[in-house]
């Protein structure tokens, strides 16, 4: 039962990009790069209740979504939409403060266009951190779960139509779309410092709706551990791109038949923030090993 945020009044703004993918991404990265004086290979997306990990950065430049060319704009309360550049684990790093979704009303070529963009500017390492309801039941709110795989829910992936051969191949492998690598280290990380994480498939749904008490059984039944409305078509476009990936969800709420209470987004909000020195110790440490 996880959204990454509620629609406000604001309408979305719809981009027109297939027909002209490759300038589209090209002009939105000539337009960062003369805002910014150094080039990212890091780049981290923040999910709900996540942002404050932007506040550990030594920041060296800003740029507001409605600034950039091309570039969607969040609807979703709690994501203030700005693309910020600084220093973080010692690495230079990239972050989007407010992502965008499905469920908006845009398709998988917009919510994943950043990402796109990510990989012109240089990016070769994607963080992408979400909120996302457990239904394993060894999880406790405000749990950490390392995302080791997915299970792709959306009616839509975001590779369908044309390929772009300077993009990535036609049919992109997804054995390994979460890197083990830095599974490894992450683990390493939480042996030495004490950290409770957890590891789990997340299973990526369109939304906007929280998952019925049957929903989140099934969910469990073929395989998934955690359940959000985000996360999965970025990974696909990552992997396509050639990033290695790094995932982890923020449990905020469980669910199942034997589960009453009544999931809100303001408590989604409330759990993801109390896991935030987990996740602020966890990146830092993982960018500053890699």
């Amino acid at each position: 039962m996880y959204a990454d945020g509620l629609s406000d009044s604001k309408e979305p703004i719809y981009l027109t990009m297939e027909n002209n993918m490759l300038e589209t991404i090209r002009e939105t990265a000539a337009y960062i790069k003369g805002r910014v004086a150094t080039l990212p290979k890091y780049a981290i997306i923040l999910g709900t209740g996540l942002g404050d990990l932007a506040d550990k950065m030594e920041i060296t430049a800003e740029i507001d979504y409605h600034e950039i060319p091309n570039f969607p704009v969040s609807t979703v309360e709690g994501h203030s939409g700005k693309l910020i550049f600084g220093n973080l684990g010692g690495k230079y790093v990239m972050a989007m403060k407010g992502r965008f979704h499905y469920y908006e009303g845009y398709d998988m070529k917009q919510v994943t266009f950043p990402v796109r963009v990510m990989k012109e500017l240089g990016v070769e390492t994607l963080f992408v951190s979400n909120a996302a309801g457990g239904m394993n039941k060894e999880f406790k709110v405000g749990d950490v779960m390392i995302i080791t795989d997915h299970i792709n829910l959306f009616p839509e992936n975001p590779l369908r139509g044309k390929n772009y051969n300077e993009l990535g191949t036609r049919f992109p492998a997804m054995t390994e779309a979460y890197s083990h690598r830095l599974i490894k280290v992450a683990d390493e990380i939480a042996s030495e410092d004490g950290l409770r994480l957890m590891h789990g498939v997340y299973v990526g749904t369109p939304g906007p709706t929280f998952e019925t008490p049957a929903e989140y059984e099934y969910f469990r039944i073929i395989g998934g551990d955690a359940v959000g409305m985000s996360t999965v078509p970025e990974v696909i476009v990552a992997n396509h791109a050639g990033m290695e990936v790094f995932g982890v969800s923020v449990i905020t709420d469980l669910g199942g038949k034997d589960i009453k209470e009544v999931p809100t987004h303001e408590e989604v909000q409330k759990a993801a923030v109390t896991a935030q020195p987990v996740m602020v110790k966890l990146v830092t440490e993982l960018l500053s090993r890699i």
